[in-house]
């Protein structure tokens, strides 16, 4: 069994709109974190990029268009979503299913050759900080001397007052680039849950282990830059930044 092109393209469109509620200047965080791939690469005739939390394919596809000449090996560890990845952006990368942190993960990617450059948007926030600090030391032992590690996300921001402005600053700018159609992360799971052609997808994902409990984590920066320099990471800098969302760069 499998999803049509035109199911995918459908589903993967509806995921787009539904991201611009909770990622402010998406594009341009994409368009970030492509030119810090591009110029750290820019010396390897075909760089290794690993994109964690893929997704459908969002930011493997806006990079892959950016390097075409790039070696893309795009990771989550939901099926339903790599399914709509693997149909509708099949070009962009190889897609692997497979859990950050969890045992055998870094030999789940199959890779030949150290990667130059980690990527992730909006992703790493869903793990727990033990498996975050777990993924982050695997990472500093995986990526080349000198590669990079690249992280679009929120990050809460630290302070007696940041929080407040922060949060501001992002749902007034948010207020103002929404169309008003988009639907949201729930209404999107639950209105695909519906398509027949999803169902063996969605069969599938409720096989699998659910999602850690613990939430996720809501670590502010600093926090980040702790963990990532106690897993090897040599410098740690924000190049980025609107609100609480940030892109965080890290050189091994």
């Amino acid at each position: 069994m499998g999803v049509s092109m035109a199911t995918a393209e459908y589903w993967v469109d509806r995921w787009e709109r539904q991201q611009r509620r909770y990622a402010i200047h998406r594009e341009e965080r994409f368009a970030v974190l492509a030119d810090v791939a591009e110029y750290t690469t820019r010396d390897a005739a075909r760089p290794l990029l690993l994109d964690l939390g893929c997704g459908p394919g969002s930011l493997a596809a806006r990079v892959a268009g950016r390097l075409p000449h790039a070696e893309i090996v795009a990771v989550d560890r939901d099926p339903l979503l790599l399914e709509l990845a693997r149909t509708h952006r099949a070009d962009a990368a190889r897609y692997v299913e497979a859990e950050l942190g969890a045992p055998g993960w870094i030999d789940a990617l199959r890779l030949d050759r150290a990667p130059d450059a980690v990527l992730t948007a909006t992703a790493l926030h869903c793990l727990s900080e033990k498996t975050l600090a777990l993924t982050y030391h695997h990472l500093g032992q995986l990526l080349r001397p000198g590669g990079v590690l690249v992280n679009a996300d929120h990050f809460p921001a630290g302070g007696p007052a940041g929080p407040g402005l922060a949060a501001h600053l992002g749902h007034r700018r948010m207020a103002q680039t929404l169309a008003g159609d988009e639907p949201d992360w729930a209404s999107w799971w639950r209105e695909a849950a519906e398509d027949p052609e999803l169902a063996h997808a969605f069969a599938e994902r409720a096989r699998r282990r659910p999602v850690e409990a613990s939430g996720g984590n809501a670590l502010t920066f600093a926090a980040h830059a702790r963990l990532l320099r106690a897993a090897g990471f040599r410098s740690v800098s924000c190049v980025w930044q609107y609100g609480e969302s940030r892109v965080l760069v890290a050189f091994t």
